[in-house]
C-alpha cells in the first residue's frame, strides 16, 4: 500500500539541507568555472536559493547541451550548478523514503549498488545450486579450464544433476 508523506517541502528548503546538497553537487566539479562562481558567494547564493524555494519562485534554468566522443558520440545535457544543488536537496529528503520500498535486487541509481553488483547477483542466480550430498560439484566437466575465459559458451557447461 502506498504511503503518503506530508510537509517535506520545508525540510527540502532548509538551509542545512541546501548546504549538504551544495557540498554533494560540487564533489568532483570544483575546478569548473560555474561551480567556482557559485562557491565564491556560497552562503548568499544558498540563502537566495532558499528564499526562492520558500516563496515558490524557483524556476530551473535551461540545460547546457554538448557532445562527447567516448566511447561513441553522444549528446549530453547538463543542468546548471544551481539546479544541481536543488536536485541534490530533493534527493537528500526523498531518497531514503523511496529506498525503503525498493526490492533488494533493484540496482539502478542506488547508493552502494550499480552495474557490477547487478552483474554479480545475476551471475549468482544463473549458477545452479548443487545438492549438498555431492559436495557441491555436479559438473560433468571440470570448471577450472573455463574460469580463465571472460565469456564462455553456454553449451560448454553440462549439468549432471
Amino acid at each position: 500500500m502506498a504511503r503518503t508523506y506530508r510537509n517535506l517541502y520545508p525540510e527540502i528548503c532548509s538551509f542545512a539541507n541546501l548546504h549538504l546538497a551544495w557540498s554533494k553537487a560540487r564533489r568532483g566539479k570544483r575546478g569548473r568555472p560555474e561551480v567556482a562562481v557559485f562557491e565564491y558567494h556560497a552562503e548568499s547564493n544558498l540563502l537566495r536559493l532558499q528564499e526562492a524555494l520558500l516563496a515558490e519562485r524557483y524556476r530551473p534554468a535551461g540545460y547546457r547541451s554538448f557532445h562527447i566522443h567516448e566511447p561513441k558520440r553522444r549528446l549530453i545535457s547538463a543542468a546548471p550548478f544551481r539546479d544541481r544543488v536543488v536536485h541534490h536537496a530533493l534527493c537528500n529528503v526523498t531518497e531514503p523514503l523511496f529506498e525503503r520500498g525498493f526490492i533488494h535486487d533493484s540496482y539502478a541509481n542506488r547508493v552502494g549498488k550499480g552495474t557490477h553488483r547487478a552483474l554479480d547477483r545475476c551471475t549468482a542466480y544463473m549458477r545452479p545450486r548443487a545438492p549438498a550430498a555431492t559436495g557441491g560439484n555436479n559438473w560433468k566437466r571440470p570448471i577450472r579450464p573455463w574460469l580463465s575465459c571472460g565469456i564462455t559458451c553456454a553449451s560448454a557447461w553440462t549439468w549432471a544433476g
